[in-house]
């Protein structure tokens, strides 16, 4: 049973608000999606990432709800020495494409992550908890559902160096996730060569990675736009995610035969 093990508030009534939420339509993904990476850290192999659109359509307020949870956990001698376990889960509006309700629990090496974001995008306001609420500019996005909202975007007319934004709150505060368009190419993942849209978020340098061109992802260039791989350089040594398997998906692939 992937439902969650806390009730689901009821943050919004859909009766009686005067303000439009701005239909946006969903060709990108369906309900019974399921994508599975595997991540490497070097030569080793360090865990497992699956994303799942629950089969059901829930309700909230009135509106219809993708449930989509997102686990990752280490594996191998990985796991040994750095344990983690990862859950991310997001309830977005089926017609909106906006977030209602979002919840993290992470556990990384023993640091734990706890947090539990109520989304009113009538109000255009998020409760963090501890009677804190933050203002969000309209068709604001959570770490998961952003991943979701991304994959809508209309990439038909893309040119290299276009950058394309998706408003997003994390960690209490608005951060655009930008991802800048690099080009076409194609790739070969265990279930085939693909072709793909390859693009660069654009990173904080310094920190993590020294430069801008450290971190890569490449799309299918179809209407799913599912992430095959995503390739870091880092300052102690590369990362990489790569797909291992993906069902249900709402369009034909970009599968070279």
């Amino acid at each position: 049973d992937e439902t969650a093990l806390y009730q689901v508030p009821e943050p919004i009534n859909a009766k009686g608000q005067k303000v439009d939420l701005p239909e946006r339509a969903n060709e990108a993904f369906k309900t019974g999606e399921s994508l599975t990476y595997r991540l490497h850290y070097g030569f080793m192999d360090a865990g497992v990432a699956v994303l799942h659109v629950l089969p059901e359509v829930k309700e909230i307020g009135g509106r219809k709800v993708y449930h989509i949870v997102g686990d990752g956990y280490s594996k191998g001698s990985f796991d040994w020495f750095f344990k983690v376990k990862d859950r991310y889960e997001t309830y977005m509006d089926k017609d909106a494409l906006v977030p209602w309700y979002f919840v993290r629990r992470c556990d990384e090496g023993g640091y734990i992550i706890n947090q539990d974001y109520l989304f009113n995008h009538y109000t255009k306001k998020v409760d963090v908890g501890e009677g804190k609420t933050f203002d969000i500019p309209a068709g604001t996005q959570d770490m998961l559902s952003a991943f979701y909202a991304a994959r809508n975007l209309d990439f038909t007319n893309a040119k290299a160096g276009d950058i394309f934004t998706v408003q997003s709150f994390v960690d209490k505060e608005m951060w655009p996730l930008k991802i800048k368009y690099v080009g076409k190419e194609n790739i070969k993942t265990e279930l085939g060569t693909f072709r793909c849209l390859k693009f660069r978020p654009i990173i904080q340098k310094g920190r993590i990675f020294k430069k801008e061109e450290d971190l890569n992802v490449w799309i299918t260039d179809d209407k799913n736009h599912v992430p095959l791989r995503a390739q870091a350089r880092i300052m102690f040594g590369s990362v990489k995610m790569d797909i291992v398997s993906f069902e249900n998906l709402a369009n034909p692939t970009s599968k070279v035969e």
